[in-house]
């Protein structure tokens, strides 16, 4: 009797084509954004059955990009990030919940300033193409919302109108192209 074992591929992140990005509220009435522009990282799985996806995926915290210099020096200090003290950003999978079809939820451990917390992140998968040159890519999006208080991310300023500066919820959404190993 035999038994069918799943075909689990290696892929590498393309960082030219994958964003990690953010989004926090910003004086309790608009929406500042953000994205990581150095990410790296690899994904396994078999594209037949998502159930066993593994991902590890490492962000250099230096690469904060909010579109304003100044805020970004603020966000790399000690204050928030302290990238001289934390460096990277990391999500290490653990398990694959709730599959249906190309859609799964892929919980894992998010750790920021050494402060490691479970995170549960929406997947959805997008197929694989082949580019000009033979190479197979494959594509995913995740979503996921943190409270940045619990990774550390203390700073804030009190508004004369009441309320805080920096909002606690924090919106990450991933858009990852991956090649195959």
């Amino acid at each position: 009797m035999t038994t069918a074992t799943a075909t689990k591929t290696l892929w590498k992140i393309d960082p030219a084509h994958t964003e990690a990005a953010f989004a926090v509220k910003h004086l309790m009435i608009s929406t500042a954004r953000g994205r990581f522009g150095a990410v790296d990282g690899t994904v396994e799985f078999d594209p037949s059955d998502f159930a066993g996806a593994s991902a590890r995926i490492t962000i250099d915290a230096a690469s904060i990009d909010t579109r304003e210099a100044q805020r970004d020096a603020h966000l790399r200090s000690g204050d928030f990030f302290d990238v001289e003290k934390y460096p990277t950003l990391t999500f290490n999978s653990r398990r694959v919940d709730g599959v249906q079809g190309n859609k799964f939820k892929l919980v894992g451990d998010l750790t920021i300033k050494d402060i490691t917390r479970e995170v549960v992140l929406d997947v959805e998968a997008h197929g694989s193409s082949k580019d000009p040159w033979g190479n197979e890519h494959t594509g995913f999006s995740a979503q996921t919302a943190i409270s940045r208080k619990e990774f550390g991310l203390l700073w804030n300023a009190v508004l004369e109108t009441g309320g805080f500066a920096v909002g606690d919820d924090v919106k990450i959404n991933l858009d990852v192209e991956l090649v195959r190993a």
